[in-house]
């Protein structure tokens, strides 16, 4: 994992940034949106329900909706072709999109497995398809991608969403190897338990559970630091990150210990 501060470009005036939040109809992307248009930047919202993504930008003029649904690689590319015909590029993408059940192995559906990896992985690919030529011909732009800290060990009960997520942290660090040396900026972001309808669905207890609006201001803050890695609340994060540093004779066994707690 690639540490440290300022290793990517530290955007701190928003006012006139033009941002892309794909996944922002609820949670900690709709928070992010609401808190960035508060900043002065220029927001638009993507996800499939119309509706939920108008509430979010109500009464903001620089706000703008744009449905499409992640999974439809035409999508991103008609989507990504109207925003720049409208504002002549786009600064910062956030691929917040995200598909949640909590599972246990032996539960496992392929039709939700393919769901939750077509969501989550897949969605990914076909945006950075779609944003990555124009950000790469201009050298300027950048990538934020939202992982979970579910990624960095083995947690009960994500056996669909923890590999997703651990999938994307793998793909952050790689594009921040191939992309940095372009100009182009990319930033991982690994949330803890953030209050949301898809945690709702947890029947476990939480640690360090926070509201998606602390979120918001904890990735504006990293974003705005020029931070690779944007782990938050980072009493609960360090602990995660520090069980995965662990030889897997002590991780494993702490890892059978919370399962059969939870």
């Amino acid at each position: 994992m690639i540490l440290g501060l300022h290793l990517n470009p530290r955007l701190r005036d928003w006012h006139g940034k033009r941002v892309w939040l794909v996944g922002a109809s609820s949670g900690i992307g709709a928070a992010l949106a609401r808190d960035l248009l508060s900043k002065g930047a220029w927001v638009a919202v993507s996800a499939r329900r119309a509706g939920a993504l108008l509430a979010v930008v109500e009464g903001h003029p620089k706000g703008v909706v744009l449905t499409m649904d992640v999974r439809q690689p035409q999508d991103w590319t008609a989507t990504h072709d109207a925003l720049c015909e409208a504002w002549q590029g786009v600064d910062l993408v956030v691929f917040c999109a995200a598909d949640y059940r909590p599972l246990s192995p032996w539960e496992l559906d392929a039709r939700e497995a393919h769901d939750t990896i077509e969501t989550n992985v897949c969605g990914v690919y076909y945006g950075l398809s779609a944003v990555l030529p124009a950000m790469r011909s201009r050298r300027s732009g950048g990538i934020a991608i939202v992982a979970s800290v579910a990624g960095y060990v083995g947690l009960p009960n994500a056996t669909l969403y923890g590999p997703s997520k651990a999938a994307l942290i793998n793909l952050a660090e790689l594009l921040y190897a191939e992309l940095h040396a372009h100009g182009l900026g990319v930033y991982l972001i690994n949330p803890g338990f953030v209050k949301s309808r898809l945690t709702a669905r947890n029947a476990f207890r939480m640690p360090a559970l926070i509201t998606p609006e602390a979120a918001a201001k904890a990735i504006v803050a990293g974003l705005e630091r020029g931070r690779f890695e944007i782990a938050f609340p980072q009493r609960f994060t360090r602990v995660v990150r520090l069980v995965s540093l662990l030889p897997y004779r002590f991780s494993l066994g702490l890892l059978q210990r919370l399962t059969r707690a939870s």
